[in-house]
């Protein structure tokens, strides 16, 4: 297993249908480290997979250097990168049988037969799939091709492994099950793999850590917990999964008692007093904003406490480390195991609460409630 480091990376097509005045990757440098499963994350068009194909060879970048490993591999034909690539649609010969498909690899690299056939077995016993050697990949379900698809490119044995959203065409529930068999499959080889989705579940389920891209750019690295409750941004708050948003003002620093030694916001650097439309927030401030500085507070649905306002034995008012916001609730909608609420509060503010949804009714609309807001889970974004 090699590193994958990206230097400066630019690629802009000209003429053709994908011509453009903005470059498709514009300057992304990263590092890839050996062994990990690191996700390329973002919305159609955003650049990930023409940055994927850079890394394989099959593009050529407009400036930047590719590194395998100690290797400046920049200029090499993708035959000569030692990597291996599963393809959105497989990309399976569809004359041979699926041995012989994951045997084509080896066979290329001039593998003994005997060895050939060992590799195929050993890989195709990885993916659950050696009963269907003899068959065509035309007699499997779309499951099926796919385990196939990454038993070739396993078998293969690149320094690294590029997928570009393999599973993209499969069904809801085929899909949740292989992002586990997949993550399994990767983590146990110990090869350093790169993955390209849109789906935001599956980056945030599967990585190891996770690069967000828009518009040809790299807008935040890290672990999937930290791009989630600590976006950089806006765009990669929204991106990846929903949020409220309300703009303020840094008021000052949190007073003493505001959020105290024993909770789970104390140790983090810097709380403040952000006032809202809505209230006053406490959050965490690990920029050094100044008193009077505008920003933008980020609080996820599923972060907030809902309390109907003639249960809520505090009437309101504010405990530690938690922010209790007045709202009525505008109207509920039913999901199966969660139940969003729409709730109005001041300055025109709607916001969105998800709650498990139990045996209880929903709180019906018009109701009067508070919104308890824990000062850890308010990210402050850029204004």
């Amino acid at each position: 297993m090699k590193s994958i480091r990206l230097e400066n990376i630019v690629k802009v097509f000209r003429g053709g249908p994908r011509a453009a005045s903005a470059p498709a990757v514009d300057h992304v440098s990263l590092t890839i480290e050996p062994g990990e499963f690191f996700f390329l994350l973002g919305p159609s068009g955003c650049g990930k997979t023409t940055l994927l194909r850079i890394i394989a060879g099959l593009t050529a970048p407009s400036s930047g250097r590719v590194w395998l490993g100690e290797s400046d591999v920049t200029g090499l034909p993708v035959e000569r990168r030692n990597t291996a690539m599963v393809f959105q649609n497989y990309a399976l010969w569809p004359h041979m049988t699926v041995r012989q498909n994951v045997e084509f690899g080896p066979k290329m690299r001039g593998s003994p037969a005997a060895a050939r056939r060992q590799l195929a077995a050993d890989n195709l016993a990885r993916v659950e799939m050696d009963p269907y050697a003899a068959r065509k990949p035309n007699q499997l379900s779309g499951g099926q091709q796919q385990r196939v698809a990454l038993a070739r490119a396993l078998a293969a044995q690149g320094d690294c492994l590029l997928l570009d959203e393999p599973l993209s065409n499969l069904d809801a529930r085929l899909r949740l099950h292989m992002r586990h068999e997949l993550r399994r499959l990767v983590k146990s080889t110990g090869i350093t793999a790169v993955y390209v989705t849109h789906d935001q579940k599956e980056a945030l389920s599967m990585a190891d850590r996770v690069a967000v891209m828009n518009a040809g750019k790299v807008v935040q690295i890290g672990r999937p917990e930290e791009v989630y409750n600590r976006p950089a941004t806006k765009f990669v708050a929204d991106f990846l999964g929903e949020a409220n948003f309300v703009p303020g003002t840094i008021a000052g620093e949190a007073a003493a008692g505001e959020v105290t030694a024993g909770s789970a916001a104390a140790g983090a650097p810097g709380w403040v007093r952000v006032a809202t439309p809505v209230g006053v927030l406490l959050a965490a401030d690990e920029s050094g904003r100044q008193i009077g500085q505008d920003v933008l507070c980020c609080v996820r649905p599923e972060r907030i406490e809902l309390c109907e306002r003639s249960a809520d034995a505090r009437g309101g008012a504010a405990d530690n480390d938690v922010a209790s916001l007045q709202a009525t609730v505008a109207e509920s909608v039913y999901l199966g195991e969660m139940r969003q609420y729409l709730c109005d509060l001041p300055g025109g503010q709607r916001w969105k609460i998800s709650v498990l949804a139990g045996a209880d009714k929903a709180i019906p609309a018009g109701s009067a409630v508070t919104l308890r807001v824990a000062a850890q889970d308010v990210a402050l974004l850029p204004a």
